[in-house]
């Protein structure tokens, strides 16, 4: 039989969440995705380099000088309003939380809505795990050639069905770009059918940054395996001595060198020499 399951994505885990609820989660399962050196690193740096290789791969826009509109400031959110930033663009960000909205905030980005973002931006990227995000109201309003992209999860976040059926053109510019004539004359240009723009349009994250997923993944794997027992049936965290052992496996290959607490640094702090040097509460 079936002794757990991992799960690594923001979505996949959010349905193991509705399943537990519901009753239909049969099984143990380990979230893997709000490990540490998962969702701080896969969501956050590798959607900052992969949106942008997405978005040039499939139009070649000059960033520098662009309105970007970015929905959703959660660590994919996070990632790809530097990039843009980064690249010159002004940033825009819409939210639902107060938290991430202030965040935003802080660190210098304009946060609105999208029914006043919508008339402003040139390039939009989704990146919410919601659906409904872009709809035909907004692309009504949007500026002639507007980019639209979703780094999210499905296809749902960007009504593209909308567009299939109320564009008076559709141009299929090169694979997975399409450029769609509204009624009003605008055009919109849609990455990747609405699908991952990092993926249909480029090759998805850098391998160095998977190897931490892949890691978390594969330790989740053992741990069910050999320690089946000591997870019942719901959504369960990797230990933290665990999340601590996939990001040093990865800091020779950066030339990192780690200090080492002494004895007396240790019992200061109540903590051992080797870790786990944080409490499961603390929010990195």
């Amino acid at each position: 039989g079936i002794r757990g399951i991992s799960e690594e994505t923001t979505t996949g885990v959010h349905n193991l969440y509705k399943m537990k609820a519901n009753g239909t989660l049969k099984v143990p399962a380990i979230n893997v995705n709000d490990s540490v050196t998962k969702s701080k690193f896969d969501n956050l740096y590798g959607c900052r380099e992969s949106l942008i290789d997405g978005i040039k791969r499939a139009t070649d826009v000059m960033i520098a000088g662009k309105v970007a509109v970015v929905a959703g400031y959660g660590d994919v959110g996070k990632g790809c309003a530097q990039a843009l930033r980064s690249f010159g663009a002004r940033v825009i960000i819409t939210e639902i939380d107060p938290i991430n909205a202030l965040q935003a905030a802080m660190e210098g980005y304009e946060v609105t809505t999208m029914e006043e973002a919508c008339k402003e931006g040139n390039i939009f990227v989704t990146t919410t795990g919601c659906t409904d995000i872009v709809q035909g109201r907004h692309f009504e309003q949007m500026k002639d050639d507007a980019i639209v992209c979703n780094i999210g999860h499905f296809d749902v976040e960007v009504d593209a069905k909308w567009l299939n059926e109320n564009a008076v053109e559709a141009v299929n510019v090169k694979p997975q770009v399409d450029r769609y004539t509204l009624r009003n004359g605008r055009h919109i240009i849609l990455l990747a059918e609405g699908r991952l723009v990092n993926l249909g349009c480029a090759m998805g994250h850098p391998s160095f940054v998977m190897s931490n997923s892949f890691t978390n993944q594969v330790l989740a794997q053992i741990e069910l395996w050999t320690n089946s027992d000591k997870y019942s049936v719901g959504v369960h965290f990797l230990p933290k001595k665990l999340d601590e052992a996939v990001a040093a496996a990865h800091l020779d290959k950066l030339c990192v060198k780690l200090t080492k607490l002494s004895d007396k640094q240790a019992k200061y702090l109540g903590l051992s020499r080797d870790g786990p040097f944080k409490p499961d509460h603390y929010r990195y």
